[in-house]
């Protein structure tokens, strides 16, 4: 035990060294980008991040996604160390969009719907504190339309009972890539396609700041009626009609 977490606390170094391990599987632009200036960036915690990470690569105006740990207490953690509960890291997605397409009402739909917010420290099946809801912003303007989102889905799930948000949210400033074998895992030839994900099929309207840009259309291709929906398509980005 003593050895375990000695090596728990002295890992200084990023998972990811290598130019060659970050382009994105599907999008083939590079996972570690940086937004430029017409673009944004936030990570979403909503389970295991391999089905989530699907979800949002999908969507039209997507410029890259990646999968990582933020939001815990260690510096360089790694998949084993976030799954032992020791270091509070949350299993997250870091995404970049393109603002002129795509709009952060529209991932905060995605995020609300694709998975139960309600769930604390679990996802389904999946249980443990890196199983969490979250948000982690990293631009303060982002806050009121985030705050604005969750009010305005908490109203549609007390229609329901289905209970209350447990979603932390909060702004942060490190993000720690996951391994290489994690980044767009279900795109991986012969791997296990698994999302632990449930939805609760409840809709997120309307609600203050709300500035929809992709169309009803695009939703169709994600019904959450159907168990395991993001598994059941495939890995191809949707493309916005003309």
């Amino acid at each position: 035990m003593f050895k375990f977490l000695t090596n728990l606390m002295n890992n200084n170094e990023p998972i990811i060294n290598s130019e060659t391990n970050s382009i994105h599987r599907i999008l083939k632009n590079n996972i570690k980008k940086n937004p430029n200036h017409e673009e944004g960036l936030i990570i979403f915690g909503c389970g295991c991040f391999w089905g989530a990470e699907k979800c949002f690569w999908k969507l039209p105006g997507i410029v890259t996604t990646s999968v990582g740990y933020a939001g815990g207490n260690k510096d360089n953690p790694t998949y084993y160390e976030v799954c032992s509960g020791m270091t509070g890291h949350a299993e997250v997605v870091r995404v970049i969009w393109n603002t002129k397409e795509i709009d952060i009402s529209d991932l905060l739909k995605m995020f609300w719907e694709c998975h139960n917010p309600t769930q604390k420290n679990r996802q389904g099946n999946d249980i443990g504190t890196q199983y969490r809801s979250a948000i982690y912003y990293t631009n303060e303007d982002y806050k009121d339309t985030i705050i604005a989102s969750k009010d305005a889905y908490q109203k549609e799930l007390n229609k329901k009972n289905l209970g209350l948000i447990q979603t932390e949210i909060k702004m942060i400033d490190t993000y720690y890539f996951a391994e290489n074998y994690h980044q767009q895992y279900l795109a991986i030839d012969g791997s296990r396609q698994y999302c632990s994900a449930s939805p609760t099929k409840v809709k997120l309207g309307y609600f203050e700041g709300t500035n929809y840009k992709l169309k009803n259309e695009i939703w169709d291709n994600f019904n959450w009626e159907i168990d395991k929906c993001v598994l059941r398509s495939d890995n191809n980005p949707i493309k916005n009609s003309n």
